[in-house]
């Protein structure tokens, strides 16, 4: 029996080119496998948890889910016991692979309160001109952010009222917020990954077929991962056609390549006449209060925007909308937010660095998927997003508040301004920020620190 956390047996695999899969073993003496295993049963008959208990002890969970849930197919079986996967020393776009799910839970490394200057950057390319981009990119974003600290207390000077250790961490995420437009998506980062034994088996399923060699690696090293640890939940069995047809899928239609105005609502399908069934939800409503669920019977409406990577990193995270993955490019530019933010010499040194990054990174002759590892994250990208009123709505509430990145608090409030322009008519009040345009320390409380 395990006495400590430092005896549990965790499943441990190494990436092939750096980095670690690791699955979380809590030590629970009822995994997730068992859990799943009770759940079942309790459905199947009136005999009572302690019954099934009573078989669990006898018999063990192995028997039971290789033959009702990987064996017979009952899927939902699987949706019964969760997982919490660790996967370090992947690149970004890695992480945005994997939490490109619906039903994905977890943590990636922040770049507002991390600074990652000395993070491995991947380079896919492997030759000399491919790590001297990258390392020019890293340079530019380790010389910039002490510049960027002193401009900004500069700009924005500390209040009487406000404790240093407080505003001090509020100015260093205001200058990673900037200089993390000067990071490759490249750079290495470590992410938690946390969901039910289905929706591990369904999106491997498709990340084993994705268009970048390094989420192919990981999706197999995780899946070999969950193999050792839930021998009775996953399988190796592959079914050619399906396998077939899921890398059809994910070679046609992963990224999405087309362009994209700056901002346009492209569709609207919701129906006025069916909303008007929730007026008072919608006129009635509290701040910090969400519309029912329900209401998405009315319809959808979907925005088009370009936005940088890096705020797309944020806006993905937000799983009640659809939103196809944007292909990393050069075609639609740097965003001159973050340019307007430096100071007059550090901006133009960044123009510079750009020109001659835009022309080494054309030099490689590589594939537009692998030439996202050599791009920075302040490129815009075409982004495309579909949701119903209730998701919308927290969405805007949510992202155009003082705290969000203002490049992507600008297309929040844009959509706010659509969603109230259209619907204001049938009763929608939103909830939204006074003032987002003011600096705020509070952004410095926002962080997670070991207690000491």
């Amino acid at each position: 029996m395990t006495h400590s956390i430092k005896d549990l047996a965790h499943t441990t695999k190494a990436l092939e080119n750096g980095g670690m899969v690791l699955a979380l073993n809590t030590g629970a003496l009822i995994g997730p496998e068992a859990e799943a295993m009770l759940q079942a049963l309790h459905s199947r008959s009136t005999g009572g948890i302690r019954s099934h208990l009573d078989i669990l002890v006898e018999k063990g969970a192995q028997h039971f889910m290789s033959t009702f849930y990987v064996g017979y197919g009952h899927k939902s079986i699987g949706d019964c016991g969760d997982v919490t996967v660790f996967v370090e020393g992947v690149s970004m776009l890695v992480a945005k692979a994997i939490q490109d799910w619906r039903l994905y839970a977890g943590q990636e490394s922040s770049t507002r309160y991390v600074d990652f200057g000395a993070q491995v950057y991947k380079n896919p390319e492997g030759s000399a001109q491919g790590e001297a981009i990258q390392e020019k990119w890293r340079a530019f974003y380790l010389r910039g952010l002490p510049i960027m600290r002193e401009a900004l207390s500069m700009r924005y000077p500390k209040a009487p009222a406000e404790k240093q250790s407080i505003y001090d961490k509020a100015i260093a995420a205001r200058a990673f917020d900037t200089m993390r437009a000067f990071l490759p998506a490249g750079a290495t980062t470590d992410l938690a990954w946390h969901m039910n034994l289905r929706q591990f088996s369904d999106e491997l399923a498709l990340l084993r077929h994705h268009p970048l060699p390094e989420v192919r690696d990981v999706a197999l090293t995780v899946e070999a991962v969950l193999l050792e640890a839930y021998p009775s939940s996953f399988t190796k069995k592959r079914y050619e056609a399906t396998e077939t047809y899921n890398a059809s899928l994910m070679a046609s239609y992963y990224y999405d390549k087309a362009l994209a105005e700056p901002f346009a609502m492209s569709r609207n399908n919701i129906d006025l006449t069916q909303l008007e069934e929730y007026r008072e939800a919608l006129t009635n409503r509290p701040p910090k209060t969400e519309l029912p669920r329900q209401i998405a019977e009315c319809g959808t409406m979907q925005f088009d925007f370009l936005l940088d990577f890096g705020s797309w990193r944020d806006i993905q995270r937000q799983r009640s909308v659809v939103q196809r993955m944007p292909l990393l490019t050069m075609r639609h530019g740097f965003h001159p937010w973050y340019l307007m933010e430096l100071p007059e010499d550090l901006h133009a040194q960044a123009k510079t660095l750009i020109t001659e990054q835009e022309c080494a990174i054309k030099a490689l002759g590589i594939s537009p998927e692998l030439m996202q590892y050599y791009l920075s994250m302040g490129y815009m990208t075409a982004n495309r997003l579909t949701g119903d009123l209730h998701a919308l709505t927290y969405i805007v509430e949510l992202r155009t508040t003082r705290f969000v990145h203002p490049t992507l608090r600008e297309r929040a409030r844009q959509m706010a301004t659509t969603l109230s322009h259209t619907f204001g008519s049938a009763g929608l009040v939103l909830h939204l920020d006074d003032d987002p345009d003011r600096f705020d320390v509070k952004r410095g409380e926002h962080d997670i620190v070991r207690a000491s």
